[in-house]
């Protein structure tokens, strides 16, 4: 399967009512399109990055293109609008409901936090650190996707937030965790108001992704300006019969 088409061609236009929709499928097919990896009928981004995957609609031939991304390239998790009832053929490894929360708050541009831009020679301690949190998928190339900043305390990373889905005019922040050691000391909002201040500045609005079972964090991001925008439907899928 080749890759993505690039450029500003018609399957690269916003699909959805509002692109947030349609989030992966907008970010693959614009500003994060030099990683996408299928066609017109279904896109995802490498393993190593992240398992996000979208298909141009719940025909059969989306999903067999989303199957040979399958097994080419392993599970794939797709984030919807509306919940999708894959055909045969596919192991649904995981289903969950996801809140769509907007950045809708009050800019704060004397906030300063300690804090550290994270890079390549970070990775293994990130990737340690999200094994022991699960703060959602992240993989040893992930980091190319945004920025990322974290923050160490007793020589070791202690907390970290970065970027993820970046489409025209939004960016995600995601891989937002603290390590229990140092949990209930304000880092994970203090490196997210860096995030919010930085997409703020670029002209983009934050948005971010939450299981709605997880209260603690909804709460957190109330606090720091997050609105519900949308219920979203995960659907993890891997190959062959469940």
């Amino acid at each position: 399967m080749s890759q993505a088409a690039q450029g500003n061609t018609p399957e690269n236009t916003p699909r959805g009512a509002h692109p947030l929709d349609e989030v992966v499928w907008n970010a693959l097919a614009g500003k994060l399109h030099r990683f996408a990896i299928g066609d017109e009928r279904s896109r995802r981004l490498p393993s190593s990055i992240g398992p996000f995957a979208a298909v141009a609609d719940a025909g059969p031939s989306s999903f067999d293109a989303l199957r040979e991304l399958i097994d080419m390239h392993g599970p794939a998790a797709l984030v919807t609008a509306e919940a999708i009832a894959p055909p045969d053929g596919f192991a649904v490894l995981r289903q969950a409901k996801l809140l769509q929360m907007i950045w809708q708050g009050t800019p704060d541009p004397a906030h300063a936090w300690e804090h550290t831009r994270l890079g390549a020679a970070d990775v293994p301690e990130m990737l340690a650190l999200t094994a022991a949190t699960e703060p959602g998928p992240f993989g040893p190339r992930t980091i190319e996707l945004g920025d990322y900043l974290g923050l160490r305390k007793a020589g070791r990373l202690a907390a970290m937030a970065g970027e993820r889905m970046r489409l025209e005019g939004y960016t995600e922040i995601s891989a937002v965790c603290v390590d229990p050691a140092f949990r209930g000391q304000g880092h994970a909002a203090g490196l997210m108001k860096l995030l919010i201040a930085a997409i703020g500045a670029r002209g983009e609005t934050p948005f971010l992704h939450v299981v709605t079972s997880n209260h603690g964090a909804i709460s957190l991001y109330r606090t720091l300006g997050f609105v519900e925008r949308s219920e979203m439907n995960l659907l993890v899928l891997g190959g062959g019969e469940a």
